[in-house]
């Protein structure tokens, strides 16, 4: 599944694809705007990929520090100024998707 069609997914379905691993549940509930449960997701699954997303999570949330956290956990710099939520999400996606 590509990170477009995760999307697509995330705006038309109402759960998300039961092929697609934590990660990829974790991003499309967070893109179907579904954050409590994005969030409590991403706790769940393990190493870097759970702290991007749980840091992206907190960006949206507008908790920068709480972000800074999870992106030094990751191992992932926190995006230059202007990179936008979506692009961002799209990043993620793209990559955990590959």
């Amino acid at each position: 599944m590509t990170a477009e069609e995760l999307a697509r997914s995330a705006e038309t379905e109402p759960q998300p694809p039961a092929d697609a691993g934590p990660a990829l549940q974790a991003l499309w509930l967070a893109k179907a705007g579904r954050w409590d449960e994005a969030h409590d997701l991403c706790q769940e699954i393990d190493g870097p990929a759970g702290a991007w997303i749980h840091a992206w999570l907190h960006r949206e949330e507008g908790d920068d520090a709480n972000a800074g956290y999870w992106y030094a956990r990751a191992g992932k710099p926190a995006p230059a100024a202007g990179v936008s939520l979506g692009d961002e999400w799209f990043r993620i996606a793209r990559e955990l998707a590959g």
